[in-house]
């Protein structure tokens, strides 16, 4: 597959502040990249310098075989972008809106009336269409958010925490658009997120921490490296489980026992069969990655 983004040796500083140092990573065609950290890790940052918005200070930054330094102009109109705060006009209707953007693209007439169709059908717009931004809930906002991030049927699709503060519907709606996207379209997604479930779905996952990579890898590959695996016993002796050595705790009525791999977990089952009646044994989650690199929680953005 080939890479679309490009970072090398990437630095920006802003006065006594290193918020992005020596970054270096690639994203390839059709991946969901996962790109995490607590406020001031450097996210924003780097996703500012590759939609031209900042200026880099070192480095360099290729989109779609492309330097910022000289295309930015041909890399704006292969990159949608759902920032964190809504840009739409408050004031505007979200067919005016759409309109209004789509028109620097070049998209009138028919041509928009039939990709505000296409839109509004797979983003469910229809009720919401005519109505202000500034009247709509925070659901329907984000929803015309990413309809704005469409318009033009970007290759890449940078999402900035694009589901916090949304309802249980309408973030499966977004993931269940843009997984259509990716495979009807091969389309990239660039993503910040807070939520570690929707981390544990990328592709690959980066890492920040002040301005670093702190890790990376896949899912799976960091999960195997950072955190162990833990059996959760449903029916247990605790005398018997006790009597293992290892550490545990209690969870809603059952029993949790961390061990160091898929292995030890294999032995256990193997030497203690008679406490094996009614257990689960699973990976470790994102949030224990997280943890294990930086040190800090990551909830709602922020460091906890």
């Amino acid at each position: 597959m080939n890479n679309v983004i490009e970072i090398k040796h990437l630095s920006k500083s802003f006065g006594q502040v290193k918020a992005v140092q020596d970054l270096s990573f690639c994203v390839r065609q059709g991946e969901l990249f996962a790109f995490l950290g607590v406020n001031g890790a450097g996210k924003s940052t780097t996703i500012s310098v590759m939609c031209g918005q900042t200026a880099k200070d070192g480095g360099d930054v290729f989109i779609c075989g492309k330097s910022i330094d000289s295309g930015i102009r041909d890399i704006t109109e292969k990159l949608g972008v759902v920032f964190q705060n809504s840009v739409l006009d408050k004031a505007l209707s979200v067919k005016e809106n759409l309109q209004s953007r789509a028109a620097l693209y070049g998209i009138k007439g028919k041509e928009f009336k039939k990709r505000l169709d296409e839109l509004s059908d797979m983003l469910e717009l229809g009720d919401i269409i005519n109505r202000p931004v500034g009247k709509l809930s925070g659901g329907q906002r984000r929803r015309a958010d990413i309809a704005r991030a469409l318009l033009h049927k970007p290759e890449i699709l940078i999402l900035d925490e694009p589901t916090t503060g949304l309802d249980p519907q309408t973030r499966r709606l977004l993931w269940d658009v843009v997984g259509e996207l990716r495979k009807s379209e091969k389309m990239t997604v660039f993503l910040t997120t807070h939520y570690m479930e929707e981390a544990a779905e990328a592709d690959y996952v980066v890492i920040l921490d002040s301005g670093k990579i702190a890790a990376e890898g896949t899912p799976v590959a960091l999960k195997n490296k950072y955190t162990g695996d833990f059996i959760t016993f449903y029916e247990y002796d605790e005398d018997k489980i006790n009597a293992l050595g290892l550490e545990y705790e209690k969870v809603g009525g059952a029993l949790r026992v961390c061990v160091p791999d898929t292995a030890a977990a294999t032995e256990l089952i193997v030497n203690h069969s008679d406490i094996f009646t009614d257990y689960e044994i699973t990976k470790g989650k994102m949030d224990d990655v997280f943890l294990a690199v930086t040190g800090k929680k990551l909830t709602g953005g922020e460091e906890k």
